[in-house]
């Protein structure tokens, strides 16, 4: 810790640099006087660092908190720290061009009434999202109010729209529920809770909305100029995002590089879940972005975080960028292909120095050890080739099997508690997970445990790290709390393909219960004239579309003519509003008695 550059206040002057005012009180409230939003919560962090943190963490923490308008070049500005994330606004002739809505539409709306409170009351003349994920989208209302967004462009790279809504349903309890921890979301904000994740501070929690977009970027060179301003892109799928791009502003020299280069190690893959993303690729792009912006930039800032100044340090930033996933991803594969397994790997290897001290490259989001696997299940898998590890109990049977093995529970009490004070907290957090997998309501157990969460989260560099101990230290002492932000916003799901819709029924299908089941149902859909047939047999509901004349293949037992927007009501609720149909109804009410519904608060941290 004494070694990385504490006396180097770069980070600090560019935080601030370009400030134009702040939010006061930094509290976004939502219709109902719900607080969605309260950077003021991270106060705290004025203080000098505590023993409850890392100090590295704690400078970053302090780095993220600064919120505010600032200017970053002549016409473009950023409304920080009122989310997790940045939004982006550039000046045209006649409005404004938004880049990256927040999360939430409360958040949205706050920022933008922020930004004309201090530069007039432009209207927003385009929306940009620069990738597909929540925190770039989200708050998409709050910039474009129903209605309002005819005649606005819209732009996002090519396969935008399918993953931002996929991501969000076909895992997305289980994401949301991962999330919370990930975030600290139920955590208090402290220095001994919550002090942020690395990459900003925390989720909001207010209203989630998705505008689809009306321009794809499906090329590196593609030019646009929306209300004047004029952009050149660079396409950059399966970096941070399966579909994203970074982006010259070359009239003011600005280069947006949207998430793929922030100011620190980011996820190969995140602890909430996701597709595992391609650090070769990312690495590649950084190094295309180099190259082909060269000479164009004299800046560069992005969806989170602050800019850069200067085209040689845009460069060397860019570059050390570049090397830090090249390296994390040479390595792993060179030491795998020696035979060493994921965890063996992340616990070799080392950054180099250079590496290793730059502040932009420290694991304040992503981390050397969970990115060094992440890399190693993209090319292996689950599995490291160890078969002892092939058909393995699971969690709460093999528990009982170690508790048993070590003379029973309070031998195992005893042994772990060695460990803690032997200064092992790792190996003790393993041993107590046993304990209370293999008896969850044993109370000593779970608050033994819960100590050893905190002492973790009290040394972890890493944001979300230091939030899955602390949020797991909580629930496990006082029980599971439900999600505060929700994806299932009506305009999130119309933006899902009728596909998407219909594979969103598909895996909440209960297999065995269907096995003996077989229904065959057609949905014509009117406003997009195509056919879908469903059928459902051996316990798999599959779906096929044509266009509407096209006569069908045999008989469906249910026929039902609708729009778009009242099979989403259909789905939802079971509005059978504005549907016609043509046989028995009860087929879908078989299908319905086959369908679970996920429980958003499942148990992580007990059996």
């Amino acid at each position: 810790m004494s070694a990385l550059p504490f006396a180097d206040t770069q980070d600090f002057n560019d935080a601030e640099r370009g400030f134009v005012a702040a939010l006061s009180p930094g509290v976004i409230k939502a219709a109902d006087g719900r607080v969605v939003w309260d950077n003021d919560a991270y106060d705290f962090l004025n203080q000098d660092c505590p023993d409850t943190a890392h100090p590295s963490l704690w400078r970053q923490g302090q780095l993220c908190a600064k919120q505010g308008l600032f200017e970053v070049t002549d016409g473009i500005y950023q409304v920080r720290g009122f989310d997790l994330s940045n939004m982006t606004l550039v000046e045209g002739k006649h409005g404004v061009v938004v880049i990256d809505p927040l999360i939430s539409v409360e958040c949205a709306e706050a920022a933008l009434a922020f930004y004309r409170e201090h530069r007039g009351d432009r209207p927003v003349t385009g929306l940009i999202y620069t990738h597909s994920h929540g925190d770039h989208f989200g708050g998409a209302r709050g910039v474009l109010p129903e209605g309002s967004e005819d005649g606005v462009p819209i732009i996002a790279p090519e396969g935008f729209l399918e993953h931002a809504v996929s991501e969000n349903v076909y895992a997305g309890n289980a994401m949301t529920r991962r999330a919370m921890f990930m975030y600290g979301d139920q955590l208090p904000k402290g220095p001994a809770g919550q002090i942020g994740c690395g990459l900003g501070m925390t989720t909001s929690t207010g209203s989630v909305s998705l505008i689809a977009p009306t321009v794809d970027i499906t090329h590196t060179g593609q030019e646009q100029r929306i209300d004047g301003v004029h952009m050149i892109f660079q396409l950059t799928p399966g970096t941070e995002a399966p579909a994203e791009m970074n982006f010259l502003f070359p009239d003011r020299r600005a280069l947006c590089l949207a998430e793929n280069a922030t100011h620190n190690m980011h996820n190969v893959l995140t602890l909430r879940g996701a597709l595992v993303r391609d650090a070769r690729v990312w690495a590649r792009y950084l190094d295309e972005a180099i190259d082909y912006f060269a000479g164009g930039f004299d800046l560069s800032f992005a969806s989170h975080h602050w800019p850069t100044w200067g085209a040689d340090n845009v460069v060397e930033y860019l570059s050390t960028q570049r090397d830090l996933y090249a390296y994390l991803h040479d390595q792993t594969l060179r030491m795998l292909n020696e035979g060493l397994t994921g965890p063996e790997i992340a616990e070799a290897l080392r950054l180099p120095p250079a590496l290793e001290n730059a502040w932009h490259a420290r694991g304040y989001y992503g981390s050397l050890n969970h990115n060094v696997k992440a890399i190693y299940q993209r090319y292996l898998g689950w599995f490291d080739g160890n078969p002892a590890h092939l058909w393995e109990h699971p969690p709460a049977e093999q528990a009982a099997r170690y508790v048993e093995s070590m003379g029973g529970v309070e031998q195992t009490l005893t042994t772990a508690r060695g460990y803690v004070a032997a200064g092992d907290p790792r190996f003790a957090a393993t041993l107590l997970n046993h304990v209370v997998f293999a008896e969850p309501d044993h109370r000593a157990a779970r608050e033994e445990l819960a100590g050893v969460y905190d002492q973790l989260g009290a040394g972890a560099e890493n944001g979300t790290w230091r939030n899955f101990y602390l949020s797991a230290a909580t629930e496990l002492r006082h029980g599971a709390a439900p999600a505060s932000l929700s994806l299932g916003d009506p305009e999130m799901m119309m933006a899902l393909t009728v596909e998407q819709l219909l594979d969103s029924i598909a895996i909440r299908v209960d297999g065995p219960r269907a096995w003996d089941e077989h229904l065959v149902i057609d949905i014509e859909l009117t406003d997009e004239r195509r056919r879908y047939r469903i059928l459902l047999r051996n316990g798999v509901l599959t779906h096929r579309g044509a266009p509407l004349d096209r006569k069908a293949d045999g008989e469906a037992g249910l026929t039902l003519t609708l729009t778009k927007p009242a099979l989403l009501g259909l789905i939802a609720n079971g509005d059978t509003a504005g549907v016609d149909h043509d046989g028995d109804l009860a087929v879908l009410d078989r299908l319905r008695a086959l369908l679970t519904t996920p429980d958003p608060g499942f148990d992580i941290v007990t059996p």
